[in-house]
């Protein structure tokens, strides 16, 4: 018999927020080459991913920066200019948390990001007032699809990882966590996460 679903586990980054460095970078360069080349071979992904594992911003750009000294400014903003990456909500997303605070479901965030963005994102967001927990994985010095951080989320989550619906855009998160026992769901957009909830019995 499955188990009953009781409660939410969200991503954030392009679950709720619809995020994209080339966003803010679209502002400093003049071509879109000149921004694909940036995020491509300076500010990269991977350098970004230590930010996510803990290491702090003022601590990972000082080697880059000796490297490209020209781009000093250009780095330096992708902490200060956060908020420039984020274009707003992903359609249906905010939605749908309210309607499952409405219903008094349980709702959590499970998240890689550095420490320096949980501040903003709480702050310019409201509907993460309805997080009853927020694992960090800056925080906890592990990023998803490690199963580190699904371990710590279970112990934080006052529920069963069966009971548990976790979404997240990217499929080897989703992976990781129905491995570990999560019911988990690839994110990819507003009428498959509504029928994903309404499914579990979460929404009507």
């Amino acid at each position: 018999m499955k188990t009953a679903t009781k409660a939410v586990l969200w991503d954030l980054g392009n679950v709720l927020l619809d995020w994209s460095p080339a966003n803010l970078y679209r502002k400093i360069f003049d071509t879109e080459d000149a921004v694909q080349d940036f995020l491509g071979r300076i500010c990269t992904m991977e350098w970004h991913a230590e930010h996510d594992r803990g290491v702090s911003m003022a601590q990972n750009r000082i080697a880059l920066i000796a490297k490209y000294p020209q781009h000093e400014t250009a780095i330096r903003i992708w902490e200060t200019r956060f908020l420039e990456m984020v274009t707003g909500t992903v359609p249906g997303t905010v939605e749908a948390m309210n309607a499952l605070a409405g219903r008094d479901i349980p709702q959590y965030a499970l998240t890689n990001l550095p420490a320096e963005w949980l501040g903003p994102v709480c702050d310019n967001f409201p509907a993460m007032r309805h997080m009853r927990d927020i694992i960090v994985s800056a925080h906890e010095g592990c990023i998803k699809p490690d199963r580190r951080i699904y371990e710590i989320t279970a112990d934080r989550l006052p529920h069963l990882p069966g009971e548990v619906i976790f979404f997240d855009d990217r499929p080897t998160n989703v992976e990781a966590a129905r491995d570990f026992g999560f019911d988990a769901e690839v994110f990819t957009g507003e009428a498959d996460l509504v029928s994903a909830l309404k499914d579990r019995k979460l929404l009507p």
